[in-house]
């Protein structure tokens, strides 16, 4: 079993409450705009972090970390990006990469809009966690914190943080 903290857009901000969170998590997963390179090392420093870049990232960032990761873990196919859309409304390229490799969790951020919900075609599971950081539109920063056992996601839970900038 593998305990997942999930989280993007944090966008340079690493709010205190995530060692809290995550503090019984095995690793962490950034769905990219990490913003600075220090939100990624502290987050590394804490747990094996896994994180995607964002389109805001920079050139470090770009440099430290993949545009996409897809990798299998406790018998799950799982692929991360920053930028992907939702059942229904995927971007081309990840349309076509769903296409041709097996998936059975996709997780995306960008929109700021957290996001659990089941795909029928692509027979997946799509999370967007929302946004951690204090900046753009949310109204309140979110994490998502589950388990992975058996190729199965399970104890998924949606933590709020509170308001956005406080």
């Amino acid at each position: 079993m593998l305990k997942v903290g999930l989280l993007s857009d944090t966008h340079g901000f690493l709010d205190d409450a995530i060692y809290k969170y995550f503090k019984d998590c095995d690793e962490i997963w950034h769905a990219g705009d990490v913003g600075t390179i220090k939100v990624f090392d502290e987050l590394s420093k804490f747990k094996p972090t896994r994180a995607v870049y964002g389109n805001i990232d920079g050139n470090i960032i770009r440099s430290a970390m993949p545009e996409h990761l897809y990798f299998t873990v406790e018998g799950m196919n799982v692929f991360i990006t920053h930028i992907g859309g939702y059942p229904g409304r995927y971007n081309q390229e990840v349309k076509s990469f769903l296409q041709a490799n097996p998936t059975q969790l996709f997780i995306c951020g960008h929109s700021h809009i957290l996001k659990v919900m089941y795909d029928q075609r692509f027979n997946l599971l799509h999370i967007n966690p929302g946004a951690a950081g204090n900046h753009g539109f949310h109204q309140v920063k979110t994490l998502v914190r589950f388990e992975i056992e058996k190729g199965k996601p399970q104890q998924m839970e949606v933590i709020e943080l509170g308001k956005r900038g406080v």
